[in-house]
């Protein structure tokens, strides 16, 4: 799409233009939709299985009757929704940590209003669980009727982004139907533009200044090749659908498999009569029953499902928790030497999804220097903090940080505890009880000076 942004930066916007960027985004349009509907298994554009017919063999000898077509399981095995789920929720499982610069008291106060007013917690949630689905998500500030900066999510499907960075980009395109009539909203750095789509195409109705001194609608990409999660494994977890649909059909063909009658014959009332006493006489010494069945290779059929899984979770570069490699109390290091694929994924989403945060707040101080009296540059005193969800050893943690004591800082020193989410609530909870039980605990600085130690209030 950077070749749309020189069009517009010398003639503007125009309905023409924006027909033409939503026509070249068709192809994305496409592929991050049914990754999404992939996700939530829809049975009509979701996983491959659930379109699968039974084959059509053309059989010309009609001596020859097909038994395999009787049964058709469709067996979906979401490897994809757990392989997108296990790494939401361990990146995303605790909240992100917002924190400012010491001193910036002022900051510190409006963004807890913020956070709190705009559910960032869930928000940003659903944006990394919309960029580990599509490959990036989108994500919009605005202005409410209370006057209030507010953010809100946009489908990935309808945004296109035009610059040269997702997460900063120069233009923004949204368009989407609503009650059967199509919409563009077109946003550069200080205007947003609504068109309407109708019998001759778009228009532009109405041009309004969104409040920023920046674009407001941005991205967040999963990696720099904007490739969901489970998007390189796709057609093997298709394989095992298809393998464990086809076992299962030969199993349920047992069910329904012909009876032979070796060396007897029998009427259709001899057939009726058999069927309710369930018992057959027997006459001739070569006369024998049984039914028409398929050796099944289990030991192969598992094998192969087993590959398939290994490959799958190999290539995503995820985990099954599950798994007995698991269980037990296993170390923190361990624990993630057999999780660092994982964990190298999610770093790199991490670095994007920081990247995105500090536009997002360079925008929203952009309206805060002209409301609340905040400087267009505070926005560079904020920092974002993210914390694994992983099982927690608190004793080795305990441990740990008590070694550490003394050797490090103590913001530094409470952030390697898993059960603590807000570092900065923490150590002013400590100076307060520090103060109120000045007596009763232990002190929060050691004091090198033979006077022993001090407090530090």
């Amino acid at each position: 799409m950077l070749k749309y942004k020189k069009r517009i930066d010398e003639q503007g916007i125009t309905a023409e233009l924006v027909l033409e960027i939503i026509s070249a985004h068709k192809p994305e349009y496409q592929r991050t939709k049914k990754l999404y509907n992939r996700y939530c298994v829809d049975e009509v554009d979701g996983p491959e299985i659930f379109n699968r017919g039974i084959v059509d063999y053309q059989l010309d000898s009609r001596s020859v009757v097909r038994l395999d077509d009787k049964v058709n399981n469709q067996l979906n095995n979401p490897f994809d929704v757990d392989i997108i789920d296990t790494k939401v929720g361990y990146m995303f499982g605790h909240p992100i940590s917002y924190g400012v610069d010491e001193g910036a008291d002022d900051i510190k106060k409006e963004l807890e209003l913020f956070l709190l007013r705009n559910n960032a917690e869930d928000n940003d949630a659903e944006l990394g669980l919309m960029a580990s689905i599509c490959g990036y998500a989108a994500r919009l500030c605005y202005i409410d009727l209370e006057g209030n900066e507010r953010i809100k999510n946009i489908e990935p499907w309808e945004s296109v982004f035009i610059g040269e960075d997702i997460h900063e980009p120069t233009y923004s395109l949204r368009y989407y139907t609503f009650d059967g009539n199509q919409y563009a909203e077109f946003y550069d750095q200080h205007h947003v533009y609504y068109f309407t789509h109708g019998d001759a195409g778009f228009a532009l109705q109405n041009t309004e200044l969104h409040l920023f001194d920046y674009n407001p609608l941005f991205g967040t990409a999963n990696n720099k090749e904007f490739k969901g999660d489970s998007e390189k494994v796709l057609a093997l977890i298709d394989a095992y659908d298809r393998t464990l649909s086809d076992a299962s059909n030969e199993l349920e063909q047992f069910r329904l498999a012909y009876l032979i009658l070796r060396g007897m014959g029998a009427d259709p009332e001899d057939l009726e009569r058999f069927n309710k006493s369930g018992i057959f006489e027997l006459m001739g010494d070569t006369d024998e029953i049984k039914y028409l069945t398929k050796d099944i290779n289990d030991a192969m059929i598992e094998n192969h499902l087993n590959r398939l899984e290994s490959n799958i979770l190999r290539f995503a570069k995820s985990v099954n928790f599950a798994d007995e490699q698991f269980s037990g109390n296993a170390s923190g290091i361990a624990m993630r030497l057999k999780i660092m694929a994982l964990e190298n994924k999610s770093i790199i989403m991490e670095r994007k999804f920081t990247s995105t945060l500090r536009y997002q707040f360079k925008v929203l101080f952009s309206a805060w220097a002209k409301r609340k009296g905040f400087k267009q540059e505070d926005y560079l005193k904020m920092f974002f903090s993210f914390k694994r969800n992983l099982p927690a050893n608190i004793l080795d943690e305990a441990q740990t940080t008590q070694l550490l004591k003394g050797q490090v800082s103590e913001a530094t020193r409470l952030s390697l505890l898993t059960f603590v989410d807000d570092v900065q609530y923490e150590l002013d909870q400590m100076k307060q009880d520090a103060f109120l039980y000045e007596s009763d605990i232990e002190p929060l600085i050691e004091d090198g000076d033979d006077d022993g130690p001090v407090r530090d209030q």
